[in-house]
């Protein structure tokens, strides 16, 4: 897609008064910049869709046509007169602190953006009578240490690490704000989503970090023995569910993944095929926080709205690491 220099819009440059209808349904997305945000951008835009974004970080570019508010989601006022002057009806919420690690270094940090900044954007939808709003939840750190592989929905909730517990937060605040104002909301239950323009920088998107380190010529880090389990899920499979979840106008919390368990070695060992990469891996510490095994059981989501997986992790490691190579300046 033709890429522009943002137009970051000024809240100031919206008038007060009713505006003019638009004949393309409304759709908002924060962290729509970000890795699985900007796959939905461009989704919503094959689609017809007008988008805006909310957005903190203005420094990546925004597709054609693309109105960006430059706002940070732990500011109420911002975050509602951005709302206010798009008047969406949908809200496709991704912005996030998304590391493990982070959030169990400062949970304070993590709270701020993933809790107060996600109540913020609920509060803003509310206020401003948005008809759907979608969540960017998680599985593996909601559901923590697990006795059934895969997982479902009925799993017990009891994350290992602040980031697991401020998805669980939010969640709840959905619950109520859907029990007592009557808004509708999805959460997304996400395994671990991998794909191209996934930031290698930070401790998040392992797949990520480890093609970037080879491209780099290091050695990738495994934390631990290398035989605890994730489940992947490419991008693309994720976006479909979103949109899915969306025209559906679904209620509730959905699983999103494959099913699937890939030990960190066998992920290793598939990247380092991909890239012709012929060194032994590091070993670390394991990391606090970081759950043993998990995948996710998403049947529930299938049945509902026929969504299936379709990338296979081989051929989504390939179209990733063919992803890195083409813009292998981003990521030195």
């Amino acid at each position: 897609m033709k890429q522009q220099q943002n137009h970051v819009v000024q809240l100031e440059d919206f008038e007060e008064g009713p505006k003019q209808m638009s004949i393309r349904t409304k759709v908002l997305v924060t962290g729509g910049l970000g890795f699985i945000g900007s796959h939905i951008v461009d989704k919503l835009l094959e689609n017809n869709y007008e988008v805006a974004v909310l957005d903190y970080d203005i420094n990546k570019n925004a597709p054609d046509k693309v109105k960006v508010f430059n706002v940070d989601i732990r500011d109420f006022k911002a975050v509602n007169k951005a709302i206010k002057s798009f008047e969406p009806s949908f809200v496709n919420h991704h912005a996030a602190q998304i590391s493990v690690s982070a959030s169990i270094r400062d949970p304070e940090f993590d709270a701020a953006h993933n809790i107060l900044g996600s109540v913020n954007v609920i509060k803003a939808c509310v206020d401003s009578e948005v008809k759907h709003l979608i969540f960017a939840s998680t599985g593996g750190a909601l559901y923590g240490e697990v006795n059934k592989i895969p997982a479902d929905e009925t799993t017990p909730i009891l994350p290992v690490s602040p980031y697991g517990s401020s998805k669980a937060a939010v969640e709840t605040y959905l619950g109520f704000y859907r029990r007592v104002y009557g808004f509708k909301s999805t959460s997304l239950r996400y395994s671990n989503v991998y794909g191209p323009r996934q930031s290698p920088h930070g401790e998040a998107g392992v797949i990520a970090i480890f093609i970037a380190q080879i491209l780099n010529d290091k050695a990738p880090v495994i934390f631990g023995a290398g035989e605890d389990t994730r489940d992947y899920v490419y991008v693309d499979d994720v976006v479909t569910a979103n949109m899915l979840a969306m025209n559906l106008q679904l209620q509730g919390s959905y699983n999103i993944g494959t099913g699937i368990e890939t030990s960190t070695n066998s992920l290793a060992n598939l990247i380092a095929r991909e890239t012709d990469f012929s060194e032994a891996f590091n070993y670390a510490s394991p990391r606090v926080g970081d759950v043993a095994k998990i995948s996710l059981d998403a049947l529930n989501f299938s049945e509902i709205s026929g969504w299936k997986p379709v990338v296979k992790l081989q051929e989504g490691i390939k179209l990733t690491v063919a992803d890195f190579k083409n813009s292998f300046e981003t990521v030195q």
